[in-house]
């Protein structure tokens, strides 16, 4: 659930839009308008934003977009309950508003149009609104166990302008080379084959790296603004840690292939007499498990050396 806060001045525009019957406009809530038609609903919005002539733009317009993965739990009453859950936690309350569904587009939206001007004429406040939002969006979301969708995999690419086309291509870049590279040398390289330059900025005139650069196309980001994951502190330990997963898959592998009996010839099976014990520790006590693995390795070595100098 994200949510765009538009402000206006003309209530004639905002409520010819969001009643558009080639948008499948439905109204779900109207509350404090004389809703007879779109000029009746104007005229209500306006007589109050005459109580504060001082307020230039007293049209309030936010439209709520909803994931398409929830398009099937989102009845008409459910969108309009979490949009007025979303109206009182922002603190537009006391005042016109009306809440409208539309049906243009594949995933589920509703718009609201409300008045700044308050039934008893005070100003709603609009202080911080976006981050406020930000915030109430996140908190609506897990609370009616929404589709948490990343922003940026649901950007229509086709159509961004540069220099935000070239952002969200290096973006797709290293969300693919991040995960796969195990240290700096290796994930340069990657880049570079796909056009992309790769600088570091240093602290002064030392040698301590605190942020890296990524320039293609002719735009240069730093890892930050292309996305907080992508900071030098963020990608060096997502190196580091792949770098580390990667070191325990190999010992694992070698450890399983070094324990895996091996065929011999007949007669010669009293070698491996006990060693089905390297897979049947006695959970009881770890460290005793750890001595056992130990001693049937050695055992086994020197069995092996024995039966070399064998004739």
């Amino acid at each position: 659930m994200i949510a765009k806060i538009i402000k206006g001045s003309n209530f004639k525009g905002v409520v010819s839009y969001i009643l558009d019957k080639e948008k499948g406009a439905k109204i779900l809530v109207c509350d404090g308008l004389f809703a007879d038609s779109k000029g009746t609903i104007a005229g209500s919005f306006e007589a109050q934003a005459r109580m504060n002539s001082k307020v230039t733009k007293p049209v309030g317009h936010i439209a709520l977009a909803f994931s398409k993965e929830d398009e099937h739990r989102l009845t008409d009453r459910e969108m309009a309950g979490i949009a007025l859950e979303y109206l009182k936690k922002m603190g537009i309350t006391d005042t016109q508003f009306l809440i409208v569904r539309h049906f243009d587009k594949e995933h589920p939206h509703v718009h609201i149009a409300f008045n700044r001007i308050a039934n008893d004429g005070r100003t709603i406040s609009d202080r911080n609104e976006r981050i406020r939002s930000t915030r109430i969006c996140k908190e609506l979301t897990r609370k009616y166990r929404l589709y948490f969708a990343d922003s940026k995999e649901q950007v229509k690419r086709h159509r961004l302008k540069e220099p935000d086309k070239t952002k969200y291509e290096l973006y797709s870049i290293l969300k693919s080379e991040v995960a796969r590279c195990g240290n700096w040398w290796q994930l340069m390289v990657n880049m570079e084959k796909q056009g992309v330059e790769v600088r570091f900025k240093y602290k002064g005139s030392s040698d301590e790296v605190q942020g890296v650069v990524f320039s293609k196309n002719g735009y240069s980001f730093s890892g930050s603004k292309i996305d907080r994951r992508f900071s030098y502190s963020k990608i060096d330990a997502a190196l580091n840690a792949n770098r580390h997963e990667e070191r325990q898959r190999v010992m694992h592998n070698q450890v399983t292939e070094y324990l895996t009996p091996q065929p011999e010839p007949s007669g010669c099976n009293e070698l491996y007499s006990g060693s089905i014990g390297l897979f049947m520790p006695d959970n009881t006590n770890p460290q005793a498990d750890e001595n056992h693995f130990e001693e049937q390795l050695k055992r086994r070595d020197k069995k092996k050396k024995q039966r070399k100098i064998r004739f």
